[in-house]
């Protein structure tokens, strides 16, 4: 790992990336900026849900935020699914770059809450060589049960904010991801292949709390219920 410049964490608020940060910080990097990249629709690349609350998270957390808002990912969907990729890191990369001679050192690394999706780490991974940047993916092929258990026993309080996958029902939006939580995954996975930490997109997650962040994230929401998916529309977010 590099010993100068600052390090930057890739953050969307969920489970996956906070877990990612709170590693970094305990391992004493030097993490001095976050980054949120804003879809506007679907995207391959980011999480999507509820990163408009990265600000309170950021703001919880004590480290500024920078945020990345792409002018159309739409524009890149009438190629194939790796040029969608490519084109929307563009102005990731971009926001990088610009840190990059904005922060004394420049960047020294990334963190990133990669698990399992090799499209998104192998695209991260060449971003961060040509940003002559390490990598910190402390996630990366570890057992889903044994992240969830260690993210549980840290302090991570989990919402499940948006579920789409069969067994998945209304109930489940705004559950906590606790240990119940966790063995009612575990029998979907079972029953129906759920991934425990939602690898698939089977459900989306906001992390409202952690021994990372000095106030929680409260919310007031409903519950929006399509059928077959859904999500919770947050009327208000505030810090406790």
């Amino acid at each position: 790992m590099a010993d100068d410049g600052a390090w930057v964490s890739l953050f969307s608020g969920g489970k996956d990336s906070s877990w990612a940060l709170y590693r970094a910080l305990e391992d004493g990097l030097a993490v001095e900026r976050l980054v949120t990249v804003h879809p506007d629709g679907d995207s391959y690349m980011y999480h999507v849900p509820a990163t408009n609350l990265t600000a309170l998270a950021a703001e919880s957390v004590g480290i500024p935020l920078v945020d990345v808002h792409p002018d159309d990912f739409e524009a890149a969907t009438a190629t194939d699914a790796g040029a969608q990729g490519d084109a929307e890191l563009e102005p990731l990369e971009a926001a990088l770059r610009d840190l990059d001679g904005d922060l004394p050192g420049g960047i020294a690394g990334l963190t990133a809450g990669a698990v399992e999706s090799e499209y998104q780490t192998s695209r991260i991974e060449a971003m961060a060589d040509r940003l002559g940047a390490d990598l910190f993916a402390p996630l990366w092929q570890e057992d889903p049960r044994d992240l969830a258990d260690a993210m549980l026993a840290a302090g991570f309080e989990i919402r499940i904010i948006q579920v789409a996958a069969y067994g998945l029902d209304e109930s489940w939006l705004g559950r906590t991801l606790d240990r119940d939580a966790l063995a009612d995954l575990e029998a979907l996975n079972d029953e129906y292949g759920v991934h425990v930490l939602g690898e698939g997109g089977e459900f989306e997650t906001l992390v409202t709390d952690g021994p990372h962040m000095d106030r929680p994230i409260r919310l007031d929401y409903d519950t929006v219920w399509e059928g077959s998916r859904g999500y919770i529309e947050i009327e208000d977010a505030w810090l406790d």
